[in-house]
């Protein structure tokens, strides 16, 4: 796998992945930047729950899960020091849709976690990672 980032000028730079897709990143003004772009740190963190979100929602797919809305938010602690690492996730999975079964939610927010998500298996070793799921139904 390739990555690039390309300075912008002050604190700003695009990145870019081998799939083409590029990314606006800057720093807050407090440290120089403009506020032009998303924080590494939080790209970290949109990674993190994009990546079990694809899991979850192909695995409930494939459990033909009448799912109609979903979301992961990642509520994340960070080290008072620097660098402030992560130090305390807990993703919430919002899972919306008609009869879904529980037990499917919790199977695949599993598989994700143990199996699928390469991006949970690499921070699991420096920090807690926690699951929650709420399933609405849909109206």
């Amino acid at each position: 796998m390739e990555a690039k980032v390309t300075w912008k000028g002050k604190m700003r730079f695009d990145g870019v992945s081998e799939s083409g897709f590029q990314l606006p990143m800057d720093a807050s003004p407090e440290v120089g930047g403009e506020g032009q772009g998303v924080r590494p740190i939080e790209a970290l963190a949109m990674s993190l729950a994009a990546c079990t979100a694809m899991d979850v929602i192909s695995i409930l797919r494939k459990k033909q899960q009448q799912v109609t809305g979903f979301e992961v938010l990642a509520h994340i602690q960070r080290s008072g020091g620097i660098p402030s690492v992560f130090t305390h996730v807990t993703l919430e999975f919002v899972v919306t849709g008609h009869e879904v079964d529980p037990a499917a939610v919790e199977r695949a927010v599993e598989l994700s976690a143990d199996k699928y998500c390469p991006v949970q298996a690499m921070l699991k070793p420096s920090m807690e990672i926690e699951h929650q799921i709420r399933i609405l139904e849909a109206a």
